[in-house]
């Protein structure tokens, strides 16, 4: 009898890890919602499909998987959307087998126990403080100097982030928040944080056993607040083999990784260089395979995909143990934008450095594969400025992620 492996996909995302979890020999189910049913999943690698409600709470994911465990023994429990993380957790709880608990997911998703665990092991964050107790923030703010960030303990990227000139704009937007009698919305759910102007990294790795097998360590071009809130187009690229930046954030990385006792899977943190004092600062980190393609350019990049590796590592056995790829040293980034039409024509970029085109509606973007890192920065830089001139929308930052 097959192993059985169920796949939660809120979003649709994650077709290289049903493949693989399919070439595994395991009898692979989706968990989706109904509305995505018309998306391209990969159908040759599904055994089976279950749908929720479009808005169906966790509970109605972890009784649809209780229901299909009463007919077909399930083995593992994936969920594949940083929001499936949590539901996924929860469901191996209620089926009670093995795989990360949800009180341990959940330092992945909230961002002030990353703060609180990461700082507990010595690595730098940006001043911060949970919004409980009015003397707590008072103190905080005669403290840290502004501007300051308050930001959504529980949302991904940059929604929900509010950036305040002072004092009295912190103490609006709580009292704002306060007001809204919600409890999604209370202050509580949000952490306060010193804002820290600089670059932003990425590492995105593959762990096992504890250990960090392989990473990939990437710069935005420019930072992910910037182009949510103020628009523009979004890069991402491989930094330099032998930069002092690579290997700090390589010793941070598994520093941090460790702190957070993560036995196996993938995982996307990102690290604040500060323009002022040089220094890292850590931003946030997931268990999950980061997202704007970024699987992808380390694909080409370094001879990994994210997706994929995490599936044969979730479905690796003692007579079958998982084997990492033969790694290569490589550079790849992506220039990824909103377009101004639904299907934007992209043929008349040319470059042979073109690996891969985004295939999203309202989308344009490009992925870029060259042996020399040179030749990466003026691909980057030419077609930042080309897709701005060609498709380049923009679209009101959201405070939530909705749908």
């Amino acid at each position: 009898m097959k192993n059985h492996i169920v796949c939660i996909a809120s979003e649709f995302k994650g077709n290289e890890f049903l493949e693989e979890a399919q070439n595994a020999g395991w009898h692979v189910t989706l968990v989706t919602r109904k509305k995505l049913l018309d998306q391209p999943w990969v159908w040759t690698a599904l055994n089976d499909v279950k749908t929720v409600e479009d808005h169906a709470s966790p509970d109605e994911y972890i009784r649809t998987i209780t229901n299909i465990a009463g007919s077909n023994k399930i083995d593992r429990v994936v969920g594949l959307d940083e929001f499936d993380v949590m539901t996924a957790a929860r469901t191996r709880e209620h089926l009670q087998f093995g795989g990360m608990s949800s009180s341990h997911a959940l330092r992945f998703r909230d961002k002030l126990s990353m703060r609180n665990i990461a700082n507990a092991a010595g690595i730098p964050c940006p001043e911060y403080t949970g919004v409980f107790n009015k003397a707590q923030i008072d103190d905080y703010l005669q403290r840290v100097p502004v501007p300051l960030i308050v930001k959504p303990r529980y949302e991904v990227s940059a929604f929900g982030i509010r950036k305040c000139e002072t004092a009295g704009q912190v103490w609006d937007v709580l009292t704002d928040l306060d007001n809204r009698n919600n409890w999604r919305d209370h202050p509580s759910q949000f952490v306060l944080e010193r804002f820290i102007k600089g670059s932003v990294y990425h590492v995105d790795s593959i762990v096992e056993n504890g250990k960090v097998l392989a990473c990939g360590v990437s710069k935005y071009g420019t930072p992910p607040f910037s182009v949510s809130h103020y628009g523009g187009v979004f890069t991402t690229s491989i930094v330099s083999y032998k930069s002092k930046e690579r290997k700090e954030l390589e010793k941070l990385n598994s520093q941090l990784l460790e702190a957070f006792k993560y036995d196996r899977g993938v995982s996307h943190a990102e690290f604040l260089q500060s323009d002022e004092d040089g220094k890292f600062y850590l931003l946030e980190v997931a268990c999950r395979v980061g997202g704007a393609y970024i699987a992808n350019v380390l694909e080409h990049a370094c001879n990994f995909n994210l997706w994929r590796e995490w599936a044969k590592l979730e479905t690796a056995t003692v007579e079958d143990p998982y084997k990492l790829p033969k790694l290569r040293k490589e550079f790849a980034g992506i220039a990824l934008a909103l377009a101004n039409t639904d299907e934007p024509e992209t043929s008349h970029y040319t470059d042979e450095e073109i690996v891969y085109r985004v295939s999203k509606p309202k989308h344009v973007g490009l992925i870029f594969y060259t042996k020399k890192e040179t030749r990466l920065k003026e691909l980057l830089h030419t077609y930042t400025d080309r897709i701005g001139q060609d498709f380049l929308a923009t679209a009101p930052a959201k405070e939530r992620y909705d749908d």
